[in-house]
């Protein structure tokens, strides 16, 4: 799949901002804080509905402004597409596919597919659990795109739960109150299921193409594995004994959920383990270790998407190559050469190598405006895909 164009209205600091894509690298280059990022985001919005920079939709709108808005066209195999998303401050969206308001945000989702990697990447491994949910969460999305209204009825029935816990948390524990609990433990149980059913299923595939890309960067010398962790037994991934096993749990945990206000089981509080050579990854030695852990996850989710979707997603780059060894640069670039359309941020062409430079379209980017300063050999190779 390729990304033709992309046009930013109101989004961040950008005013108007109409991009076209001309080759299948480009690098957008410019000093920190003038809008690298948000290009990015704009994308990652797009393919997911999801920005890992912020959960409120008026971070996004600019000041004074009460919509952003953002437009793509997108060529796949298929034929090419027209994305619009409208983002309001109060947090209500309009997303348009082919000049047609879609009534489910679900039924977007899918027809652009990308895979983020940023310095912010790292907070996977270093970080607490919510970080390594959230990633699973995205990705899941893009591989199977119900899981959104699935994850989204389970927080919605999460949040009721909560809610009617905190409202009871100093009453007596009386019939009636065990039995309307007994009604939320259901809701929660079947909704909890579907999601952790997914994950599990999602993790089975991700681990060995992950390891595999671990194994070739570090040489080896590392044995990387990915689990699936949630809170209750998952020996078979049995839809009725996930669900058992999380009603018995809701259950033993009544006393001490009335008391706290708050769910203290199901699959928001769930792990995935990330261990290098059995020993926990964010215990495991440094930053370089760390990121070489990061970078396979992400090329691993390439690979993934790829299988399932049948194309090659886009791959947004957010100035990691500064992040990465020279070692680690080169294996992301080799890995990526012509095969998935790539937009990487920089704020210098230093760590990019001649043929990249020629093959690459080349943006500058300053206060929120973008300027053409080169464009390589990239549209000559690309000619008829980016012709209709």
């Amino acid at each position: 799949m390729y990304l033709k164009t992309l046009h930013l209205r109101h989004f961040r600091n950008y005013q108007e901002q109409q991009v076209e894509f001309t080759a299948p690298k480009t690098i957008l280059v410019g000093n920190n804080a003038q809008g690298k990022s948000n290009l990015l985001e704009a994308v990652e919005l797009l393919a997911t509905l999801r920005s890992h920079r912020t959960f409120r939709d008026r971070d996004l709108v600019q000041e004074a402004e009460e919509l952003a808005q953002i437009s793509a066209s997108l060529k796949r195999e298929t034929g090419i597409s027209t994305l619009n998303l409208i983002l309001r401050r109060n947090g209500r969206r309009t997303v348009n596919l082919n000049g047609e308001n879609l009534r489910r945000q679900m039924d977007f989702l899918g027809v652009l597919n990308a895979v983020q990697f940023s310095s912010l990447d790292l907070d996977v491994v270093r970080g607490g659990p919510e970080g390594r949910r959230h990633w699973l969460d995205t990705l899941l999305i893009q591989l199977e795109p119900i899981y959104a209204h699935i994850l989204q009825q389970y927080h919605q029935i999460l949040r009721q739960r909560n809610a009617f816990l905190k409202r009871n948390a100093e009453t007596l524990y009386t019939t009636s109150l065990q039995s309307e609990l007994a009604i939320w433990n259901v809701q929660l149980a079947t909704a909890g299921t579907r999601v952790i059913r997914r994950r599990e299923r999602a993790i089975q595939r991700l681990a060995p193409i992950a390891k595999k890309w671990h194994a070739s960067i570090s040489g080896s010398k590392e044995i990387l594995q990915i689990k699936y962790s949630p809170n209750v037994p998952l020996e078979q991934n049995n839809s009725e004994k996930v669900q058992q096993a999380l009603l018995e749990k809701l259950q033993q945990r009544t006393i001490a959920e009335l008391h706290q206000g708050t769910t203290l089981v199901g699959p928001h509080r769930d792990e995935i383990e990330l261990t290098i050579n059995q020993t926990p990854a964010r215990q495991y030695g440094s930053q370089g270790q760390q990121r070489t852990l990061v970078l396979a996850l992400k090329l691993a989710e390439l690979q993934l998407i790829e299988e399932v979707v049948g194309e090659p997603p886009l791959l947004l780059l957010d100035d990691v190559l500064a992040e990465l060894d020279p070692s680690r640069q080169n294996q992301l670039l080799d890995t990526i050469q012509d095969r998935f359309q790539t937009i990487i941020t920089t704020t210098h062409l230093g760590a990019f190598d001649s043929q990249w430079l020629n093959s690459s379209q080349i943006l500058y980017v300053k206060s929120g405006k973008i300027s053409i300063e080169k464009v390589g050999v990239g549209r000559q190779k690309l000619e008829g895909i980016f012709q209709e």
